[in-house]
């Protein structure tokens, strides 16, 4: 061999070196969240007694067809509100406690691979989800649901019961940390006899600690966060935010995704953080209409991730077929909940419905207030409409019509009131609700001119648990005044005087006792840490439970509007709110 010959072939061996030793890989991987599904698991309203679209159910084919494609690529995740909303929930909470919880049932049979805590899975107490903890086998994560003293400690973990801080998933080396918050608003709506042996940190300061801990102590490739708290908004308070996905995006680097929810909402977009890095945030919204997924496309260099390339995208479940192979599975559970809210309770002379209560008196909204007064024996009553637009028919009342009339598993509380402090809360809840008119062609009810009727509709019917009539009084709300001077209360409705400085018992759920919607607290000038020493009575069991006891005992119920307050003056508030009725609900 010549020299060049030997030249030559020892540059082609060193070539053949070099590129062998460069090596490329590419790891395709999909992730699936649901939220918010508030007991939506099988095709059927139990409340309407009709099929509905959507559903776990329906998730379930999806991902069935996602697991064909991506294998052991996909990750399935659940971020909380599961254990309240649907009566199959309530049964499996209350009705059967000692069956194991349907929905740890379902999550084990979907095999999800992380969940995170809710609100509303806290809310039915400690019996309730210490039990459904247990059950459920995936990790349930919750890094800011910490025991008594534990905020700020350098332990590591400090989390309560089972609750971890966050779960730590491979695929194909592929090393993933899910960190699991909630809104640590709980305290603002709860009685901390629900939560005792909990604290709930701030959201930014408690993934700053774990982001930390997390990149020193396990190095992942990719970090995820999983919120059970909305995009911004909601209740700020000092060293408190409700929804604070956005400012835990922008403030803590290092995160991938966040996946999240609460808020209902759909929302799909990318945020800057701090160093100026891209942060993708996606929420599917609620009762399983839609799942948020992420597409994610990670490229190694000799074993070193150099690019990840993410996709965000809310996929519609709407229509997908229903996995019947899992409506089989659970058709023996499905046939007992159909058997318990079928059951017939009582009977209305009158349908009933939500829709009228935002324009005046309503015979729905009326039922409860005179139950609350009848059960409670207080002097006035608050109640709020818990649906947008729900009715229940004249004829046979179900248990089903019972979770129509009562949406929520909210105890029955009594407090300690000023009249004064009765007006203010009545003046903030109106406000919330009503617009002051400044001519005839104004709108009655607060609603956005520049908007489309469709996101008026959205925007006003998310708020509707906040706004409080009150009943055991009569007065006007003059829609021509200012906020905080619309109220005007004329007298007890048993014809006595209304004494601002006296003092009442009055009536609420317990999310209003406790400060939800900050009624009590910015409306009638109650101090948060005063609310405690205000209640003089409340109900062991759900407020539902005592609704129910009342109908079956009174039988036959002819529900009408009490016609205690109104509107005023009629010549402009009639035309503006059949105009508002138009935009809202087409009628």
């Amino acid at each position: 061999m010549t020299k060049n010959s030997m030249i030559m072939a020892a540059m082609m061996l060193l070539t053949t070196s070099l590129t062998a030793a460069t090596t490329t890989k590419t790891i395709k991987l999909k992730v699936i969240e649901t939220s918010d599904i508030h007991g939506h698991f099988f095709p059927y309203d139990f409340m309407e007694k009709k099929p509905i679209k959507g559903t776990l159910v329906r998730v379930n084919t999806y991902v069935k067809k996602q697991r064909q494609q991506y294998g052991d690529h996909l990750l399935l995740i659940d971020n909380g509100d599961i254990l309240q909303g649907q009566p199959c929930v309530y049964w499996s909470n209350y009705v059967m406690p000692q069956d194991e919880n349907l929905a740890a049932s379902v999550i084990n049979y979907m095999k999800y691979d992380a969940e995170t805590v809710g609100n509303h899975d806290i809310e039915p107490g400690h019996k309730v989800y210490d039990k459904w903890i247990r059950e459920v086998r995936c990790p349930l994560l919750g890094a800011n649901i910490v025991v008594p003293g534990a905020s700020g400690s350098t332990r590591p973990f400090r989390t309560y019961g089972d609750i971890q801080p966050y779960s730590v998933h491979y695929i194909e080396g592929v090393k993933i940390v899910v960190i699991g918050m909630l809104t640590p608003a709980i305290p603002n709506w709860l009685n901390e006899s629900i939560w005792k042996g909990m604290e709930f940190e701030e959201m930014v300061s408690c993934a700053k600690k774990w982001m930390k801990y997390i990149k020193e102590n396990e190095q992942p490739d990719l970090i995820f966060g999983l919120f059970h708290s909305g995009l911004d908004g909601g209740i700020v308070t000092d060293g408190m935010e409700e929804n604070a996905t956005a400012s835990v995006a922008r403030e803590v680097p290092g995160f991938d995704i966040i996946f999240f929810g609460h808020d209902h909402q759909v929302h799909n977009k990318w945020v800057k953080n701090k160093e100026g890095k891209d942060v993708l945030l996606v929420d599917p919204s609620c009762y399983g209409k839609n799942i948020a997924e992420a597409e994610i496309e990670l490229t190694f260099q000799n074993g070193h991730l150099t690019k990840k390339d993410i996709k965000g995208e809310i996929v519609s479940v709407l229509d997908e077929e229903i996995d019947q192979q899992m409506m089989d599975h659970f058709q023996t559970k499905i046939d007992q909940v159909k058997a318990y809210v079928n059951r017939k309770i009582g009977r209305f002379e009158h349908p009933i419905y939500t829709r009228e209560s935002f324009f005046g008196n309503s015979a729905f909204t009326d039922l409860i207030h005179n139950l609350q007064l009848q059960i409670s024996k207080a002097d006035v009553s608050f109640n709020a409409p818990l649906s947008f637009n729900t009715t229940i028919q004249a004829g046979d009342v179900t248990q089903g019509d019972m979770f129509k009339l009562y949406r929520f598993e909210n105890l029955l509380y009594v407090l300690r009131m000023t009249g004064e402090e009765i007006r203010k809360h009545l003046e903030f809840s109106y406000d919330m609700w009503t617009n002051t008119m400044k001519s005839p062609e104004d709108h009655a009810l607060l609603l956005n001119d520049d908007s489309k009727e469709d996101q008026q509709r959205t925007g006003f019917q998310y708020y509707t648990f906040n706004f409080d009539s009150a009943c055991g009084i009569d007065y006007e709300v003059d829609l021509t005044k200012p906020d905080g001077q619309k109220v005007h209360i004329l007298q007890l409705s048993n014809g006595q005087p209304f004494d601002e400085k006296k003092w009442y018992k009055v009536v609420m759920n317990s999310y209003r006792a406790n400060g939800g919607g900050e009624l009590l607290t910015r409306g009638a000038g109650i101090p948060k840490d005063s609310l405690e020493s205000r209640v003089l009575f409340h109900t062991p069991l759900d407020q539902r439970h005592y609704l129910t006891q009342e109908i079956e005992q009174m039988g036959t119920i002819d529900p009408k509007p009490n016609h205690n307050w109104r509107f005023v003056p009629e010549a402009w508030v009639k035309p503006a709110l059949k105009r508002d009725s138009l935009i809202l609900f087409g009628r």
